[in-house]
C-alpha cells in the first residue's frame, strides 16, 4: 500500500528521468560511435576497429549488468534513494572518463579509458534499472505491465532524443563527439538532485514482509522462475544487440544515417508501449510476446538486406513493433508470478538481458570484421580499399551477414513463448 509520506507521482517521474538519461547515453555512445571509431581506431588499428568498437560498447552492458547483479538483492538494505543517487553520480563520472580517453598515450591507454567510461555509465543504467523497476511495481501492484510499459515508453523517447541530437551536432553544427558526449551529464545531475527531495518506497518484497535469505532463496525454491532468464537473454539479443549495431552496420550502406534508424525505431515504441496494458489484458503477457516474435524476426532479416533509406525504414517498422514490448513484459511478467523474489528476481531477468548484450554486440562485431575481410579478399585487399562502389558494396555484406545472424533468434523465442502460453492457458483451463 502506498505510504502517504510518498508523492507517488514524483517518484514516478524521477524513475522516468532516471531511464530517459540511461537512454539518452545509450543512444549517444551508439551516435557517437562511428566517429570516436574514426578518430581513436580507424588509424590505429583498421582492421579490428569494428570488434573494438563493438567490444567498448558492449563493456557498457557488462556494468550495466554487474551493477544490476549487486543492487537487486540489496535494494531494500541500501535503498532506492541512493540506488538513484549512484546513477546520477555514474552519468556524470562516466562521459567524463569517455572524453579523457584521446588524452593519454598509447592505442593501450586509450582503449582501456574508453572501456572503463563505457563501464561507468553502464553501471549507472544498471543502478537505475535495479531500482526504478521494483520501485514502480510497488507504486502501482495492481497494474504491473501497463506501468512498466509505460516507464519504459521512456527508454525509446531518450533514444529519439539522443539520436536526433547526434544528427543535429554532426550533420549541421558539425561538432565534435565529445560535445555529444558530455551532454549525458545534464539530465543526469537533474535526476539526482531531485531524488535528493524525495522519499522512496519500500519494495513489494518488504511491504510484505519477506526476510531478505527468503527473497534471495525464492528464485532458486522455484525452478520456473528460470525460464525468464533464459527468454530475457534471447529477446535483448533481438532488441538492444542491434540497436547497438545501427549506426556502425547501416550507415554506409543504407545511405543514411544509422542512427536515424534508431530514432525511427524508438519512435514507433513510445507510441506503442502505451498500448501494452490493454494489449496484455487481451492476449496475457505471454500471448503478447509471441505475436511479437513474428514482425521481429522479419524486421531484422529484412534490416539485412537495407540497401537504401526506403528498405531500411520498412524493416525497420517491423522490427520496432516486433521488439517494441519484450523487455519491460518480461519484467512484469517474472514480478507477476515471483513477488516474493522482490528486487531480487526482477534484477536477476534484468542482468540476463544485460550479458546477452556483453556477450551478443561483440560476436556481432567479429562477424562484420570477418565478413568484410572476405569479401574483399583478405586484409591487404581490404586496406587498399578506397570510398566507392566496391567499398559499399564490401561493408553491404558485412552488415547482410551481422544481422542475418541475429534474426533467428526471434524464430526461437516464436516456439518458446507458444510452449510457455500454451502450458500456462492448459493450467488454467
Amino acid at each position: 500500500m502506498q505510504n502517504e509520506t510518498h508523492n507517488r507521482r514524483a517518484i514516478f517521474w524521477i524513475c522516468v528521468l532516471a531511464l530517459f538519461t540511461a537512454a539518452l547515453s545509450f543512444s549517444i555512445r551508439t551516435g557517437a560511435s562511428g566517429a570516436i571509431k574514426a578518430a581513436l581506431l580507424d588509424s590505429t588499428v583498421p582492421l579490428h576497429s569494428g570488434e573494438m568498437i563493438a567490444a567498448a560498447l558492449g563493456n557498457s552492458f557488462l556494468g550495466f549488468a554487474i551493477s544490476l547483479l549487486i543492487v537487486s538483492p540489496l535494494l531494500d538494505i541500501i535503498g532506492a534513494k541512493r540506488a538513484i543517487l549512484f546513477a546520477s553520480a555514474c552519468f556524470i563520472v562516466g562521459p567524463v572518463l569517455i572524453l579523457l580517453s584521446p588524452s593519454v598515450t598509447g592505442i593501450d591507454a586509450v582503449y582501456r579509458l574508453l572501456t572503463i567510461g563505457m563501464v561507468v555509465c553502464g553501471l549507472g543504467w544498471g543502478a537505475t534499472e535495479a531500482s526504478i523497476n521494483p520501485v514502480t511495481t510497488a507504486l502501482y501492484p495492481n497494474d504491473k505491465t501497463g506501468r512498466l510499459n509505460l516507464l519504459h515508453a521512456w527508454w525509446p523517447m531518450g533514444i529519439v532524443v539522443g539520436g536526433l541530437t547526434s544528427i543535429l551536432f554532426f550533420e549541421q553544427l558539425h561538432l565534435g563527439w565529445q560535445v555529444l558526449v558530455a551532454l549525458i551529464a545534464v539530465p543526469g545531475a537533474i535526476f539526482g538532485l531531485w531524488a535528493m527531495t524525495q522519499t522512496f518506497p519500500k519494495t513489494e518484497s518488504a511491504t510484505l514482509g519477506v526476510p531478505f535469505g527468503e527473497m534471495i532463496a525464492e528464485p532458486f525454491k522455484r525452478p520456473g522462475f528460470w525460464i525468464f532468464p533464459i527468454i530475457m537473454f534471447l529477446t535483448t539479443s533481438a532488441e538492444l544487440a542491434p540497436g547497438s549495431w545501427v549506426d556502425v552496420a547501416l550507415t554506409q550502406t543504407a545511405g543514411m544515417p544509422g542512427i536515424l534508424v534508431l530514432v525511427y525505431v524508438s519512435a514507433i515504441m513510445f507510441v506503442m508501449r502505451h498500448f501494452a496494458g490493454a494489449l496484455e489484458h487481451r492476449f496475457s503477457d505471454m500471448g503478447l510476446l509471441w505475436f511479437c516474435t513474428i514482425p521481429a524476426g522479419i524486421g531484422l532479416y529484412g534490416l539485412s538486406l537495407a540497401s537504401s533509406p526506403v528498405t531500411a525504414l520498412v524493416a525497420a517498422t517491423l522490427w520496432a513493433f516486433g521488439v517494441c514490448f519484450m523487455w519491460p513484459t518480461m519484467l512484469a511478467a517474472s514480478a507477476r508470478r515471483y513477488p516474493r523474489g522482490g528486487p531480487w528476481s526482477i534484477g536477476i531477468v534484468g542482468f540476463a538481458g544485460a550479458m546477452a548484450i556483453y556477450f551478443v554486440l561483440p560476436q556481432m562485431g567479429k562477424i562484420y570484421d570477418a565478413a568484410k575481410l572476405e569479401k574483399a579478399g583478405g586484409e591487404a585487399a581490404f586496406a587498399a580499399l578506397q570510398p566507392g562502389p566496391e567499398l559499399k558494396s564490401v561493408l553491404s555484406f558485412a552488415a547482410e551477414q551481422s544481422f542475418q545472424a541475429i534474426a533467428v533468434i526471434p524464430i526461437i523465442l516464436f516456439f518458446i513463448f507458444g510452449g510457455v502460453w500454451l502450458v500456462e492457458r492448459k493450467r488454467k483451463g
